[in-house]
């Protein structure tokens, strides 16, 4: 869910906050931080989130006449 209530904080999350690389992001407070860090001035921002990618359907339970007309 983007915008539940319960989200992780972490900078790399954050509207104060820029990634550098995977693991480091840039704070307009602290610095070069880590990206699982987090301060009080945490500001939420859900674009930054990028969800899971959805599971592969499994096609292997279906028959060729469930494909036709």
């Amino acid at each position: 869910m983007l915008f539940r209530k319960n989200i992780v904080r972490a900078c790399a999350y954050c509207t104060r906050a820029a990634k550098v690389d995977e693991e480091s992001c840039l704070c307009a407070k602290r610095g070069i931080v880590v990206a699982d860090f987090h301060c009080r001035k945490f500001k939420y921002d859900p674009l930054k989130r990028v969800p899971p990618r959805p599971k592969a359907k499994d096609f292997a339970e279906f028959d060729d006449i469930d494909f036709t007309l």
